[in-house]
C-alpha cells in the first residue's frame, strides 16, 4: 500500500466513524469526532493542510443535516451562533495533540503509552475550553455568564468529553500496536 492509499484510507475510516457517530451526540454509541481529529493529527500530520479542513467540513455538514433533518433553521439553532465558529480552534488544539503524538513516536512501547495520555488530556483539555468557553461566553445561550457558572459547566462536560476521546483513541492505539506487530512479523517471515 502506497502512503497516499494509506492516507486516504485512514481519512475515509475517520469520516465515516465521525458520520455514524455524530449524528446523535447522545446516542448510546458516543460521538468519536473528537477522538477522530486527534487520531486525524497522528495519522494524517503530513496532510494537515487537506485533511483537517475536510474533516471539519464533514463535521460541519453532519451537523447542519442532523439541524435541518428536525424542521429547524440551521442558523437559528441552539448550538449555532458566533461560537460555533470557535470549533474549528477547539478541533484544532485536537489535532494538533496528534500532530505533536507523531512527531515523538518511535515505535508501540510504554512510552509511547507516556506520552499519549498526557497528550490526549492536554488536547481534550485545551479543545473543551475553547468549545465550551466560546460557547458559554459568546453564545446567547447563558443569559447571566459568571466565571463560577463557567468553570462549573466546565468542570461538568469535561470529564464525559474526556472518556468518549479516551475510548476511541485506546481502540485506535491497540490497532496501533497490533498493525506494528503484525508488520514486524510479516517482515520477519519474508526475511527468513
Amino acid at each position: 500500500m502506497t502512503p497516499r492509499s494509506h492516507d486516504t484510507l485512514i481519512l475515509s475510516l475517520l469520516a465515516v466513524l465521525m458520520a455514524a457517530t455524530r449524528i446523535n451526540h447522545f446516542a448510546p454509541v458516543p460521538d468519536a469526532s473528537w477522538a477522530v481529529f486527534f487520531i486525524g493529527g497522528f495519522h494524517l500530520a503530513a496532510r494537515s493542510k487537506l485533511a483537517f479542513p475536510l474533516l471539519m467540513l464533514l463535521a460541519v455538514a453532519v451537523d447542519w443535516l442532523v439541524i435541518t433533518n428536525q424542521g429547524l433553521s440551521f442558523w437559528q439553532h441552539y448550538c449555532v451562533s458566533p461560537a460555533y465558529w470557535c470549533l474549528i480552534p477547539a478541533y484544532f488544539a485536537l489535532w494538533a495533540g496528534g500532530v505533536w503524538l507523531r512527531r515523538h513516536y518511535h515505535g508501540a512501547d510504554w512510552s509511547a503509552l507516556g506520552k499519549l495520555v498526557p497528550a490526549l488530556l492536554i488536547a481534550v483539555a485545551l479543545c473543551q475550553l475553547i468549545a465550551q468557553g466560546s460557547f458559554y461566553w459568546i453564545s446567547a445561550s447563558v443569559a447571566e455568564p459568571t466565571v463560577a457558572g463557567w468553570f462549573k459547566n466546565y468542570t461538568d462536560w469535561l470529564g464525559p468529553y474526556l472518556r468518549s476521546a479516551a475510548l476511541y483513541v485506546a481502540a485506535a492505539a491497540v490497532i496501533q500496536v497490533a498493525a506494528e506487530r503484525l508488520t514486524s512479523a510479516h517482515g520477519q517471515t519474508q526475511a527468513g
